[in-house]
């Protein structure tokens, strides 16, 4: 059937007679197919090739040029019969394998892997010589690891796990060729698949390596127990931590060149019952996203957050929970008014990135650097701007406020669920209030949802009851652009790539002053600011959503329900 498709191809006017017989030149001499001979010699492209194809077998088509293989499916299928039947299976749904073809109409290939997997099979065609490659790539990574462990088994010798001993079997063992080449593969494969963290986890009869991609941890991979102390040791070594310490928490930093990029990671090892988990913090410069305009701000919030941080004097505070992208947002404002006219100092703990023309500090507690002890100093540095990653204690918010009084423009973070609620922690921490109204300039809170992948986006209708449930008029609805992701190779079947964000602003406008200096609670505040304008992070979400960006199961597990007034004002798309 492959044979026929030159001629076909001829007939829909896609390639000419000239195309044609220098592909079959190529093919006599180079072998393959006709249809990769064809976009060899430049008659046709290869996307118009796949497209022709889906039609022509009527099946759906699959671009593998950037395809990362996912072991759990590569498994199902040996490597010699992938290459021999020219299929890799690329996305599984409950009993059904998604497999990539050259020819998705040989029927007998799909018997074989219906055989061999002992699932259903749903043919997707491929470019034959994209599926190589991507063939190659897949079982060439999938051997490549074979080969590490099989190195691993025949080339170490481990001592079962007893305390003095495996520790000296893992500092033996650390270093050995397999154990790194393992390492290695591991963060490389961390970084390909854009993870932000690693999590190698100990348990009692076994080991588990997960990523988190887009916020949500996938299980990868789980490496022979008995290599435990070996593993362990060489990501400590690596660190620079101390390998025969395992009672204590531990922190360290590696710094390590993966795909041409530098990378670091920030190594945190904590003791469990069944021996030490390690977890890496991924901190890559070229995935930084440091420009404002990226970040997803509405246009009314981000005209009042970019006119806080242009102010010469005053806070500007980001608050939210542990990775809902603080640290990117303050980076962000930074790049945008760090300018040889002003003095931008940091004290960060620790310092994730490194800033041209910025002076940054790394705090240090066990000598006694601390936030408020960084702060300090600054003060006698001439500064203009200033940012301390954190506002922890009644110290370092005292120095800040002081600072922000003096002419300085201080930028910090806090840990409150909403932009109002940082309001009363400042007051709980005994700043008077009368400071706190004259300081603030703007409060900021966050968090960070998935975002719906391009590459599978299709449009979907809510029930009447999630509308309500989200407080979305169903007038307004009929205008939105809902979607979701029917998952494909681009976003490992997830239907989600990368994240946005959500973001709560609010400026300290007369009326909130007035309100802070009465000891307003938070809820008063609110509903103030709420009728002035802000946007609560759901209905920042709700913003999103109905343009298609994001999901209602991403909005709902990210934004609390009480963030919405049901008698303010429905937004629109």
């Amino acid at each position: 059937m492959l044979d026929d498709i030159g001629q076909k191809l001829l007939d829909a006017q896609l390639i000419d007679e000239q195309g044609l017989a220098k592909a079959g030149q190529q093919q006599k001499q180079s072998g393959g197919t006709l249809a990769g001979s064809l976009v060899k010699v430049g008659a046709i492209a290869e996307r118009d090739l796949l497209d022709f194809l889906a039609r022509y077998f009527h099946v759906p088509a699959t671009d593998l040029s950037n395809y990362e293989a996912d072991p759990t499916l590569t498994k199902l299928i040996p490597g010699d019969v992938a290459s021999k039947l020219m299929a890799l299976p690329i996305a599984r749904h409950g009993r059904r394998l998604v497999v990539a073809m050259a020819n998705p109409a040989n029927i007998f290939a799909i018997d074989d892997i219906k055989f061999i997997t002992g699932y259903e099979v749903e043919a997707h065609v491929a470019v034959d010589m994209a599926l190589k490659k991507a063939i190659d790539r897949a079982y060439d990574s999938a051997g490549s690891m074979a080969d590490v462990m099989k190195g691993m088994e025949e080339e170490l010798s481990v001592v079962e796990e007893e305390d003095h001993e495996s520790v000296e079997a893992g500092i033996a063992a650390a270093d050995e060729a397999p154990i790194v080449k393992l390492v290695n593969s591991l963060i490389a494969d961390a970084v390909r698949k854009g993870a932000s963290d690693i999590h190698m986890e100990p348990y009692e009869k076994s080991m588990r390596v997960r990523f988190r991609i887009d916020g949500v941890l996938h299980e990868m991979m789980s490496p022979p127990f008995k290599f435990k102390a070996a593993l362990l040791s060489r990501l400590k070594i690596m660190a620079e931590l101390d390998i025969a310490e395992r009672r204590v928490p531990q922190d360290g930093r590696i710094k390590i060149k993966v795909i041409n990029r530098t990378i670091d990671l920030r190594v945190s090892s904590l003791p469990t019952i069944f021996g030490e988990k390690i977890v890496m913090r991924i901190l890559d410069k070229t995935n930084l996203n440091i420009d404002l305009e990226k970040l997803g701000f509405e246009p009314k919030s981000m005209k009042a957050f970019s006119s806080a941080i242009a102010s010469p004097y005053g806070m500007v505070l980001v608050t939210g929970p542990t990775g809902s992208g603080k640290t990117t947002t303050l980076y962000s404002a930074l790049s945008r008014i760090n300018t040889p006219e002003v003095n931008v100092m940091t004290a960060e703990d620790p310092v994730e990135y490194n800033l041209d023309g910025i002076n940054q500090v790394l705090v240090n507690e066990d000598v006694g650097l601390t936030f408020a002890a960084a702060l300090k100093a600054f003060l006698r540095q001439d500064p203009n701007i200033i940012m301390v990653g954190e506002i922890r204690d009644l110290d370092t918010a005292s120095i800040a406020v002081k600072a922000a009084l003096t002419g300085h423009l201080v930028l910090s973070t806090l840990h409150t669920n909403d932009a109002p609620s940082a309001i009363g922690r400042l007051v709980d921490m005994v700043i008077e209030p009368f400071l706190v109204a004259s300081s603030v300039n703007l409060i900021l809170a966050q968090r960070l949802v998935r975002r719906v992948c391009n590459g599978c986006k299709r449009p979907v209708e809510f029930a009447p009851e999630v509308l309500t449930e989200l407080h979305v008029d169903p007038v307004a609805a009929q205008n939105a652009a809902f979607s979701e992701g029917a998952g494909c190779v681009d976003c490992n079947n997830t239907g989600y790539r990368g994240r946005q964000g959500v973001y709560e602003v609010l400026p300290m406008s007369p009326h909130i002053r007035d309100l802070t200096l009465d000891r307003a609670s938070a809820g008063v505040i609110k509903k103030a600011a709420i009728a002035e304008g802000m946007l609560t992070l759901r209905r920042d979400g709700l913003e999103k959503l109905m343009r298609g960006l994001t999901t209602a199961e991403e909005i709902l597990k990210e934004t609390a329900s009480d963030d919405v007034d049901p008698d303010a004002p429905i937004p629109t798309a």
